[in-house]
């Protein structure tokens, strides 16, 4: 593409070099920079990628995007304002702007990003909608599935990602939008035909510093739909039983068509009448004026929710409600989201991703629904991480369980029996231990579960690695478990 192609995308405050260059690729990571190559100077948060322009330049690129000026002979200098909305532009004109052949669906919030892309992904396709989708979990292309490295991928990858769900011959794409994407502008440029809220709860606060900014990013997905040009008929999907889904609903344009779900009688999209058991969750929905009979084979209240908003969010993309609401009774199940460990035993072994303390409650207190003799849990808390929800998940554990083994989740650069120590002043009574190596604290909850019992092994979910200060090693809370159960011998009655 010419360079001259690629300045009309975004305001430039000066050029020094030559106008007159083909760009082959675009890179933010030096490393990856090709011959011909543009590259893109971003202050992350570790790193500024200033500091990597020469090597970037070695590498073979020409164009260099900075937010000050530098002089190279090799490279046209192209200084901007913000070399991330600069990036978001750039990647954007580069790929076509995909985001323009799709519907998209974007779902923000704390908890329940995932199941709910998975459900309207599975719902669309259903319907004949062909739908990519991009999350926590993975990204799929048509049939292809590539392992997800972020939730919302930098807006280089993002927009190539779209461009490949595109040219797959997809129509629709489900994707999770994290805070920390809308607050680095990741999504910049994209425009939604339906944008979901779920909820909003303590996370990510080493990263926001309070929960008004947390609240406010989120917030900002919302705020933007009014100046959508394309698609100017967008829908927010909101969840009023969460108390920041009603601070949201008052800062939306009133121009955007909002759609509220939940519990209560003002939800557009109502749930009564839930019930739960092993093979599922059963409500029944009122929505539009019609009632229907939800059979949904996920456990859960915060399912129902999830489903209610998938059903919504569907419908925005034009599919039938009715035809929405009978797919969802084979609904995939989502990898780690109170994903069952298969087990020929009288206990039963479920693995989970929540690693906050509003998803630990919401998961513990649909697994007391069952009625299990003891709840047994395993978790711990990331390193790196916000730190002040560290005592409070042990406090739900040990408010909403019969027993819980502290255990390592991913440590990163911290000492894992110093983050332990720090989940520790949660608990006020001694009905916990703790087991820094996670193999052995999975292990040892197997061990003790008896007939009736249930044991969650929660924080991790899907993920399949384990990240230490100097390594990452493999590590799969499924398999583990799985071992665990089939060397356990057969328990008596």
């Amino acid at each position: 593409m010419r360079l001259e192609t690629l300045l009309g995308a975004i305001p430039v405050r000066q050029i020094i070099g030559s106008r007159d260059r083909t760009v082959e690729s675009i890179a933010y990571d030096s490393r990856r920079v090709q011959r011909n190559g543009l590259f893109v100077a971003l202050h992350g948060e570790k790193t500024d990628g200033h500091q990597f322009i020469g090597q970037a330049i070695d590498k073979g690129a020409s164009v260099i995007v900075t937010a000050r000026e530098e002089k190279h002979p090799r490279a046209t200098c192209i200084v901007v304002e913000d070399t991330r909305r600069a990036l978001a532009d750039l990647a954007a004109t580069f790929y076509g702007r995909p985001g323009q052949r799709l519907k998209l669906a974007a779902v923000t919030g704390t908890n329940g990003k995932t199941t709910t892309t998975f459900l309207i992904k599975h719902i669309c396709e259903n319907a004949g909608l062909r739908c990519g989708l991009t999350g926590t979990v993975r990204y799929e292309i048509a049939e292809r599935v590539l392992p997800a490295t972020r939730t919302t991928p930098e807006s280089l990858d993002l927009q190539e990602l779209l461009a490949l769900i595109a040219n797959a011959d997809c129509r629709a794409a489900a994707m999770e939008v994290s805070s920390h994407a809308l607050a680095q502008e990741r999504t910049r440029g994209l425009e939604w035909d339906v944008a979901v809220f779920t909820n909003l709860s303590q996370d990510h606060l080493d990263f926001h510093g309070t929960m008004d900014n947390y609240f406010e990013s989120k917030a900002k997905l919302f705020t933007q739909l009014a100046q959508q040009k394309r698609k100017q008929k967008a829908v927010a999907v909101v969840n009023i039983d969460d108390r920041y889904g009603e601070q949201l609903l008052g800062k939306i344009d009133k121009n955007v068509s909002t759609v509220t779900y939940g519990m209560g009688v003002r939800a557009d999209f109502r749930a009564s009448n839930y019930r739960m058991e092993f093979g599922g969750t059963s409500y029944q929905l009122d929505a539009a004026g019609k009632s229907y009979f939800i059979r949904l084979p996920l456990i859960g209240r915060f399912n129902v929710a999830n489903s209610m908003a998938a059903l919504a969010a569907a419908q925005a993309l034009g599919v039938n409600l009715r035809k929405a609401v009978l797919s969802l009774g084979k609904s995939p199940q989502v990898p780690g989201r109170l994903e069952i460990v298969p087990a020929k035993r009288q206990f039963q072994v479920f693995v989970d991703y929540a690693h906050t303390p509003d998803a630990l409650l919401n998961v513990v207190k649909t697994l007391r629904e069952l009625d299990p003799r003891r709840l047994l849990v395993v978790f711990g808390c990331g390193g790196d991480r916000d730190r002040q929800k560290r005592p409070l998940m042990a406090e739900v554990v040990e408010q909403n369980a019969h027993y819980a083994i502290v255990t390592s989740d991913n440590p990163r650069k911290e000492d894992p029996a110093a983050i332990i120590a720090e989940i520790e002043k949660g608990f006020r009574l001694k009905q916990y231990e703790k087991i820094v190596d996670r193999t052995a604290a999975i292990v040892r909850a197997i061990e003790l579960a008896r007939p009736r019992d249930i044991v969650l092994i929660a924080g991790k979910g899907h993920e399949t690695y384990q990240e230490f200060a100097d390594n990452t090693i493999p590590f799969d809370d499924i398999q583990v478990a799985r071992r665990a159960i089939e060397n356990r011998p057969v328990e008596f009655s």
